[in-house]
This record gives structure tokens, sequence and C-alpha cells, in this order.
């Protein structure tokens, strides 16, 4: 479970803290489209202005590489913290130097203060000690409640926790929570499921999983190149010819425990209005491609989910962002909101398809980082973690 402290463990009364957050949301026409993330962070933010704290925000927008973009401008999200928040937010165009310096400085307890864009200066991604050390003048305490971003070692998520005594917010703290007693002491049934394009990306996170869940369920592109490694003729199918080896080796080390789609659904190209057909498991015409799980497949996982105690989730089950090769993400998405089980969902297009199909409320956790969600799942630990203090 969490060893580390967070913000209820310290003195936060009259002091001024630097909260790494994760505002790296769509923005379109210089308005947020989606504030999912930013309503995550304000049990942290409030619990602090409540207890008569001063608030520095930072954050990352997109990937400016080291150079002032406009358009990744966190302005927009400054005025949409406001209107949340009820009272102004204060906003700096700069996360560091003296821009910074002035507008913390002046900052009163109960005042809060969104910096600009971290990504703006090269030394974020760097994980810049000197870029650290001035993000840390601007407070007395640093908190981190950005999941998301805590498996990269940057300035604004590992380095200043070098610089100033660091501790996890409330939103860090539940998305460790409800991962490590998955992965640590989950209720069994233990089902997993993977989706997406790639094995590469999810070699370490299935040999992992492979320890500790009973079945791991296998969708989306990915799955495709399982079919090649068993010897199917996928047709003109994504796979991934460098990953074969290695999806033969993990069949041989799962045996029955990674279950494979027994029927799937092709189209003629890869495009929103593709013929669609669905077919078991046969050779794949040329020409032709996987774009989808089948209902039989919906039908099986969904029997297997139904009997579980825990269900992760990270990946979709085909291209759903065509409607014609949507069902089988959205079938999925229903079996594990009418699960039983404790439910956890990562991963951004696995969350949006449980978004979009009305479900989010009947999911136990969605998680808000992908990328570190993954790599907990690989059983890694977080550079943005383990940088904050541990409990005594």
């Amino acid at each position: 479970m969490l060893n580390k402290k967070i913000i209820t463990d310290i003195d936060v009364h009259g002091k001024q803290v630097l909260v790494r957050v994760d505002f790296n949301v769509p923005i379109q026409a210089g308005k947020v489209s989606d504030d999912t993330r930013i309503k995550a962070a304000l049990p942290t933010i409030n619990y602090l202005l409540d207890h008569d704290a001063a608030l520095v925000l930072c954050s990352h927008l997109g990937r400016p590489k080291g150079e002032v973009k406009p358009e990744f401008s966190l302005k927009p999200v400054a005025d949409h913290l406001s209107k949340l928040l009820g009272k102004p937010v204060f906003f700096a165009e700069d996360c560091i130097g003296p821009i910074a310096a002035q507008a913390a400085k002046t900052l009163n307890p109960g005042d809060t203060l969104l910096l600009e864009n971290t990504r703006f200066h090269k030394g974020e991604t760097k994980n810049d000690p000197e870029m650290a050390k001035q993000l840390s003048t601007l407070a007395e305490i640093y908190v981190n409640d950005a999941f998301g971003s805590a498996h990269r070692a940057h300035a604004s998520t590992e380095g200043v926790a070098h610089f100033l005594p660091g501790v996890a917010g409330f939103l860090m703290e539940k998305e460790i929570r409800y991962l490590d007693q998955a992965l640590a002491d989950p209720a069994r049934p233990f089902i997993a499921i993977l989706g997406g394009a790639k094995i590469s990306d999810k070699i370490g996170v299935i040999h992992n999983l492979l320890k500790i869940a009973d079945q791991l369920l296998i969708g989306g592109g990915m799955a495709n190149t399982f079919f090649k490694a068993h010897g199917y003729p996928v047709g003109d199918s994504l796979i991934e010819d460098a990953s074969l080896e290695t999806a033969k080796e993990l069949i041989e080390l799962a045996d029955v425990r990674l279950r494979l789609p027994i029927d799937i659904v092709i189209g003629d190209r890869f495009a929103a209005d593709a013929e669609r057909k669905v077919m078991s498991m046969a050779p794949v015409p040329d020409g032709w491609r996987i774009l989808d799980i089948g209902p039989e497949t919906v039908d099986a996982f969904g029997k297997l989910i139904s009997k579980a105690g825990t269900v992760v989730w990270n990946g979709p089950m085909g291209v759903f962002e065509f409607p014609r090769f949507s069902e089988g993400t959205f079938g999925i998405a229903k079996k594990v909101a009418r699960s039983n089980a404790t439910t956890i969902i990562g991963g951004g297009d696995s969350v949006a398809a449980v978004k979009q199909a009305g479900l989010a409320d009947e999911i136990t956790h969605i998680s808000t980082g992908g990328g570190a969600s993954l790599e907990m799942l690989e059983g890694k630990p977080l550079p943005g973690l383990t940088a904050l203090i541990d409990k005594e």
C-alpha cells in the first residue's frame, strides 16, 4: 500500500504550497473542452484552501517541446478553474524566473495561482536540477497530485521533491490505493483485459499480470500478433512482426490463462465506412483486416467478467472510433460495468469508451493516468511517487 505521506499527514495551515496537478486537458477555441482532470484535482485543492494554504499550481499541457507556444498556454485552464472554485485564480505567464517569483510572492492564505506550462522550458522533461530548484523557491511544501505524470522523472514531478518536503495529494493517494490493492491482494478471480494496438507497449505488463491474474483477456490490434504467432492467417491486419517470438513465448507461458478472441469483425480497409463482416477464427481473406472482436467473444469474455472479484481493463477491443467497429469495446464496457467486481479502468481509449457508453458511474475507479497505470501494472516504481517523503 501507499507508504508515502499525504497532505493530511503534515501541517499546511498558513503555508505556501506548490502543487503539481495534471491539467493536461483538451482545449478548443480557447476553452477547456473536457475538465475531468481538473475536477479530479479539486479535493486536494479545496482541502488546502480550507486549511488556509496559499496555492501555487503547476502542470504541463501537450508537447510544446521546450518552446513557448500560445496554443499550449494554461491560461484557459486558470479561467476554467476559477469558475469551478467560484473565486479568482491568478495566472503567471511563466513557471520560473522573475514573473513566477513575483506572482508567488504576492499570494495570501486562501489564494490560488496557476503557473504557465512547465514544458515551455526544456529543463522540465530533462529533469534539470536548476529548474527544479527555481520551482522550489515558490513555496514551502510540495504536493504531487499528478498521477498521470508520476511515471515521468521531470523537474516538476520528481526533481522539485529533492528541494522541498514532498507529499501526495488525494488523487495520487486514491490512484495508488486502487491499483496497489488490485496487484497486491486482489479479490478473486482477478481478470485483466488488455487491448490497444501493440504488444510491444505491454510486454512487461503481460509478464507481470500473468504472475497475478487468473485470466488475461486479449483484444484490439495486439490480438492480431498473437493470432499470427498461433499460425492464423490474418490478411492485411495490423501486426508487429518484431513481437511474434515474444507472443509465442507468452502463449506458452500463459497456458490456458491467456484468452484470445474466438470470433472477429473484419473490414475491407481501415476506414469508418469500410465493409464489415463478422467471422469465426478462420483465415482472414487478403485485403481484409481485423478491426474488432466479435459478439461471441464479447459473450465469452463477459461470462468470465461476470464471475470476477477484480477486473482491470486497459486498452480498447477494436477501432472503436469507427462506429461499425465499436461494438466489441462497448460490449466489454457494459460487461465490466454490470459486474459485481471491483472494476478499474486505465488508458485514455478505454476510459473514453466507458464515458461514451454512459457507464462511467458504474465503474469502481477510472484512472486519470494511462502511462502511469500501465507502469504500475508492470510492477515498475513511479519516480514522481518514489521522491515523496516516506511514512514513518
